[in-house]
């Protein structure tokens, strides 16, 4: 299986039956043109260009919000590949299962005019059997979410056994199991986030009322969580561990946070940093000595068992 991701067709799943029968998934976005020529291999190249279209149409809409607009425009209609699996809702509780089988094609006049041909599967995964942490990622807020790390409860759920490993290939990683217990963190840490102590200062970054900041894409790489102060004149960028290396990690926060401040920051917003790790980390504690606007929280994991 390669990549899998969750898209939604229309608020509300409003346009999923349609697609269904018509054997597509698509966006709108109010984008009222052919994109063919424009659909640049780098996403960034393509909201350099359809931001301020948008912004134009939506002047009320935040640079963040054109941002992810955009963004979920692209992947929809290049960043997903043919072969990829999509899961979409059906309205009733249940997810249909797709195999994307053509490039992008414009309906003008049509129902989600952006559009890629899809074969649609004799499988529907009800969101009852999901994983707590596969339902928080796939009912994230947005048009499409990637849920390629959940691949192997994905195959489970269509029928497709697959091994379940611990493999850490990539040299960043220092502790495999650290890892392997993180690899959900980030769906519970969004999940519980009025119950940890960044909620007091800070709330999940929200675009028309819903929450946005979750992996929240930028040129320097997807962002785990931002957030913005209750008084919005702080921005907060949120990196998990994940067992990596402590140099990789602060390296990384850093590079978002100065993509932040220049492209994303209104006037007047600072932009400030949080990393979380399941373990203390002497040598993160050192690196952080030097940034005096990145903090450092550990979390812990309770566990009880409760008569019934």
């Amino acid at each position: 299986m390669r990549g899998i991701y969750r898209v939604m067709l229309g608020r509300r799943s409003a346009h999923a039956e349609e697609c269904f029968q018509g054997g597509f998934i698509g966006t709108d976005f109010d984008i009222v043109q052919d994109l063919t020529a424009d659909l640049t291999d780098q996403w960034r190249d393509f909201n350099a260009k359809f931001i301020p279209i948008f912004l134009a149409r939506h002047p009320e809409k935040s640079k963040i919000g054109a941002g992810l607009a955009c963004g979920a425009l692209w992947t929809v209609s290049k960043g997903i590949q043919i072969g990829d699996t999509v899961l979409c809702p059906d309205g009733s509780g249940s997810y249909r299962v797709g195999e994307v089988i053509g490039n992008y094609t414009y309906a003008p006049g049509g129902t989600l005019p952006h559009r890629r041909k899809v074969r649609w599967l004799d499988r529907a995964i009800p969101r009852a059997a999901m994983s707590e942490a596969l339902q928080n990622s796939s009912g994230s807020i947005g048009t499409v979410c990637d849920l390629s790390a959940h691949a192997e409860e994905v195959r489970r759920l269509m029928g497709l056994d697959t091994p379940a490993v611990i493999v850490a290939s990539d040299p960043a990683i220092e502790d495999p199991v650290a890892f392997a217990m993180e690899k959900h963190l980030e769906a519970f840490l969004v999940a519980n986030w009025a119950q940890t102590e960044l909620a007091k200062d800070f709330a999940i970054y929200e675009e028309d009322g819903e929450p946005v900041g979750q992996q929240y894409a930028t040129d320097a790489g997807p962002i785990d969580i931002l957030a913005v102060s209750h008084d919005r004149k702080r921005l907060l960028v949120v990196e998990l561990k994940r067992g990596r290396a402590s140099d990789v990690v602060v390296g990384q926060i850093l590079r978002y946070m100065g993509y932040i401040k220049e492209q994303v920051a209104e006037p007047g917003q600072s932009v400030e940093g949080a990393i979380i790790a399941l373990e203390n980390d002497q040598k993160l504690r050192w690196a952080l000595a030097a940034v005096p606007n990145i903090r450092f929280y550990r979390y812990q994991v309770s566990f009880r068992l409760l008569p019934s």
